[in-house]
């Protein structure tokens, strides 16, 4: 069986151990100053006691017969009615009594202890009943005169009724532990309030994540009003929901302009298929749809090639750079790649500058690819497309430079978004899916640099800035 001693609330077991801490420290209070004040009245007591037994000496040494003591004790203790007396002679007779009833027959035998002060009850049992009386007495040895005015020593009983001051305590104590009974119940009260109070920011928590969906992630939790205990964890929660709203933002977009980008070559693709089911055609007919899909294919699966790039960017599964790779050298190689492409638009390829960065080769290739082809469609004829390498500190720069349209100011902060393109006119020539940039932003990343772009004047400038490669040792000489 699975016993649950606490409760589940939090608010519950703040109120609870508040409760039992306060029960606790008024317990410790009472049972200290209890204990002090009966050791108090015990002092009291026994110094009352004390007090007789010296009266008792005076009188004792003053008295001339045994008839004088006697008056002179009755005179002595009229109105005490706590007090008890009783004074024996050397055999055991009783010279003076006063109230003896109050003594039992362990105080009255002869082998009692002397000079030391006792407790008894009713029935002379040490200590006494709880409830019952009890009494607090003394034994020792006087001096008197006889009857023939002979010195002689008597053993007197003195005792004392200590049950008003038992009482008092009794009744108190009772008292107390009925205080602390509902001082513990006002302080769970109390403590209860308090935590429910001071955990309303975690019920809001909890509030807002319960109300939490695709369309409801703009709702933010107030920081002002929230205790410092849980302010980090508001802080920590509204920016995991806007982490989330910015995650879901971009998961929206991109499945929308998926969507859109696959839809055109998908509905190529069915109306050239339609288009050839329509009649009977020539094999050189149908060969040539067969052309035209295949295109459309091959645009879908660079198009989903690049998703998956992306993906696997994001996700940080990219390989990571391992070796130094010279980019005058990988720009040169590209150089001679696109010059076919660049004589036929009669744009000409300018390169200068030299750097070694720590990359990988094939990812860095795809990256200056990127941005080469994209200038390159974008100069007109007749202007230059300049490749600048250079060092700065601990970092190499790349700044492909091209001439033609300026890019609007407002989209330079987009342009490396997926499926993002500058100008309509490219939707219509099908001129890329629009990830090129995205994915040469995160190759970038990928090896700790970072790229910026510049466009005013008709002059575009795209800039890779990546850490350079650490200088190989040099061999000593023989």
């Amino acid at each position: 069986m699975n016993l649950r001693p606490w409760p589940s609330s939090l608010t519950s077991r703040l109120a609870l151990l508040f409760a039992l801490l306060t029960a606790t420290l008024l317990v410790v209070v009472v049972l200290v100053q209890g204990n002090a004040v009966e050791d108090h009245l015990r002092e009291l007591d026994d110094h009352e006691l004390n007090g007789k037994v010296t009266l008792i000496k005076n009188l004792l040494h003053h008295a001339e017969s045994s008839e004088t003591l006697s008056r002179r004790l009755d005179d002595a203790f009229i109105g005490h009615d706590s007090l008890a007396v009783v004074l024996r002679n050397a055999d055991g007779t009783i010279v003076y009594a006063l109230r003896p009833e109050f003594f039992g027959k362990q105080q009255l035998a002869d082998d009692a202890v002397l000079d030391v002060t006792t407790t008894w009850g009713e029935n002379g049992e040490k200590g006494g009943e709880k409830g019952g009386k009890q009494y607090l007495g003394l034994q020792t040895t006087v001096e008197a005169l006889d009857s023939w005015s002979r010195p002689t020593r008597l053993r007197a009983l003195v005792g004392l009724d200590s049950s008003h001051h038992r009482l008092f305590l009794e009744g108190v104590r009772k008292h107390l532990w009925i205080d602390i009974f509902f001082a513990a119940i006002v302080a769970a009260l109390f403590a209860l309030f308090a935590a429910h109070s001071g955990l309303a920011p975690l019920r809001r928590v909890t509030a807002t994540a319960s109300g939490l969906s695709a369309e409801r992630l703009g709702e933010r939790l107030p920081e002002r009003d929230a205790p410092a205990e849980v302010r980090d964890l508001v802080v920590a929660f509204n920016g995991m929901l806007e982490r989330l709203q910015s995650s879901f933002r971009r998961l929206s977009d991109f499945s929308a302009d998926i969507a859109h980008e696959l839809r055109t070559p998908v509905s190529n693709l069915m109306t050239q298929t339609e288009v050839a089911l329509s009649r009977t055609r020539s094999p050189d007919e149908y060969r040539e749809v067969l052309a035209s899909n295949l295109e459309e294919y091959e645009r879908i699966a660079r198009m989903v090639s690049d998703m998956l790039f992306l993906a696997q960017a994001e996700n940080g599964r990219l390989p990571q750079p391992t070796e130094a790779v010279n980019l005058a050298d990988e720009a040169g190689a590209l150089i001679d790649f696109y010059e076919a492409l660049a004589e036929e638009k009669g744009v000409l390829i300018v390169r200068s500058g030299e750097a070694s960065v720590t990359a990988d080769r094939l990812m860095m290739r795809r990256a200056l690819s990127n941005l080469l082809s994209n200038a390159l469609r974008h100069s007109p004829r007749g202007s230059a497309v300049e490749i600048a390498i250079s060092k700065h500190a601990s970092m190499a720069a790349l700044a492909v430079t091209n001439h033609g349209d300026t890019i609007p100011s407002e989209q330079l902060s987009q342009i490396f978004e997926r499926f993002h393109r500058t100008s309509p006119e490219r939707h219509r020539h099908g001129e890329g899916a629009g990830l090129g940039l995205a994915i040469t932003r995160s190759i970038v990343a990928t090896h700790g640099g970072r790229i910026d772009v510049t466009s005013a004047a008709g002059v575009t400038t795209f800039t890779l800035h990546l850490p350079l490669a650490a200088a190989a040792p040099t061999a000593k000489a023989d």
